[in-house]
């Protein structure tokens, strides 16, 4: 980067801090078309850091749409599982976009302001391998009717294809904006994340609850800060101008409480909590019912793109069903071995890994829904050895503190999750403090 631009390879593109991470000695490698950082001390390190202190992630390759206009709730509504209307000012909620036939095209997370934000964070620009050039925008005006507006915050790997997608689904008084290439984000994340971040910004950060955000300024750069996270600890999103994010990097570095981690430790931390990733959890073979495990984030009262495949997939007992399972030692499974019950072949593992926090070897996968209930042994077979397997209870680690750092550290209720065995009949969902 240079002056503000973002400059690619040819086949590869790069965030705004690659020569921060360069200058750390990362081992980089290659991440849903861009080179990124896969760990600096190491993933066992980085990860066990970010569960007792704070971290900070380079999470620029991630993709932010901007909707607004009169019908942009509407026509959300329709192409999102989780209920928009619902999502109050200043919130934001997770679910999932639907091809026709049900297939998860992508999963994403969905904030709600109170007006266009482009002025801010630049204006569209085209997305795609390579992105191209682009200086970070002046201030732009809006053209779009006064009024709320929503962003869309989405994998790398799917962007261009959500974009396609999206854009193809809008009524004509929808206005859409890619605000990636000219959007950074830095995920700060571990239990001491708002003091080290306070210290190193040298500011007071706002009192945000769990999944939601507030527009603030620091040091004259207009930023977002949100509360959601993919580790399982207290954290935030920070969202900033392209150009101010290399210098952003180094503030938040320099007095050396927050270290930087990589995309290794990120990981392990996403599957300890027992999160999906796009690609291994979810993928547009799949509907998401299999995985879902709280109605906020699937609403079966409204109308949605691929809502008819969902359902049948919900009473369909053949169907798989996502699960926690726990080795027996530190061997871990690896993606696309399969799952076993005796002789009889009745899943396939989607993640696998030794958790840094358990000692353990863990793994996700799909098994079949009459098997998955928690105390279920079942096999593995990796790399010519059979291994044994129990279906746990998700999260694996259970002492995350995501949900528990709100104002005045007061606990923050968790996601619904299904008490009832899969396999008979459809779950009741109540709050559960473990999950």
């Amino acid at each position: 980067m240079e002056n503000g631009r973002i400059f690619f390879m040819p086949d590869i593109a790069r965030t705004p801090l690659h020569a921060e991470h360069v200058a750390l000695k990362a081992r980089m490698v290659p991440f849903a078309g861009w080179e990124m950082p896969l760990l600096y001390r190491g993933i066992i390190a980085e990860h066990l850091y970010t569960r007792k202190k704070a971290s900070v992630f380079d999470i620029c390759h991630m993709g932010e749409f901007e909707l607004g206009g009169p019908t942009a709730e509407a026509d959300l509504e329709r192409l999102l599982t989780q209920s928009v209307s619902s999502i109050p000012e200043g919130g934001c909620a997770y679910g999932y976009l639907l091809a026709d036939d049900g297939g998860v095209k992508d999963d994403l997370i969905c904030y709600r302001f109170g007006g266009l934000t482009a002025g801010r964070f630049g204006r569209e620009a085209p997305r795609g391998k390579p992105r191209g050039n682009f200086a970070e925008p002046s201030e732009a005006k809006n053209t779009a009717k006064e009024g709320e507006s929503f962003w869309l915050v989405v994998n790398a790997s799917t962007a261009a294809a959500d974009a396609q997608w999206i854009k193809s689904h809008l009524s004509s008084g929808t206005i859409f904006r890619d605000l990636s290439s000219a959007t950074a984000k830095l995920d700060i994340q571990g239990p001491r994340a708002r003091e080290e971040m306070e210290g190193a910004l040298k500011i007071k950060l706002p009192d945000l609850e769990y999944y939601h955000f507030q527009r603030l300024t620091i040091d004259g750069i207009a930023c977002v800060l949100s509360r959601t996270g993919y580790t399982g600890e207290f954290g935030y999103e920070l969202y900033l101008p392209v150009g101010a994010a290399a210098d952003f990097w180094k503030k938040l570095l320099a007095p050396g409480k927050i270290l930087p981690a990589g995309l290794g430790a990120r990981d392990t931390l996403r599957v300890e909590m027992g999160f999906p990733l796009y690609g291994h959890e979810l993928t547009e073979k799949l509907t998401p019912a299999g995985v879902a495990r709280g109605k906020k984030f699937i609403d079966l009262n409204k109308s949605f793109i691929g809502k008819e495949a969902v359902l049948r997939a919900r009473e369909d007992q053949a169907a798989g069903q996502l699960v926690g399972l726990r080795l027996e030692g530190r061997m871990a499974a690896r993606p696309g071995d399969e799952v076993f019950e005796g002789e009889r072949k009745v899943g396939k593992i989607t993640s696998g890994l030794f958790a840094p926090s358990l000692n353990v070897a863990v793994a996700l996968g799909y098994v079949e829904r009459q098997l998955a209930f928690s105390g279920q042994k079942l096999g593995v077979r990796s790399r010519g050895k059979n291994l044994m397997v129990e279906i746990v209870e998700l999260p694996f680690y259970k002492q995350g503190t995501a949900r528990h750092g709100g104002p005045g550290g007061k606990f923050e209720a968790r996601l619904p999750v299904p008490t009832a065995r899969v396999g008979q009949g459809n779950p009741k969902f109540e709050t559960n403090p473990n999950d």
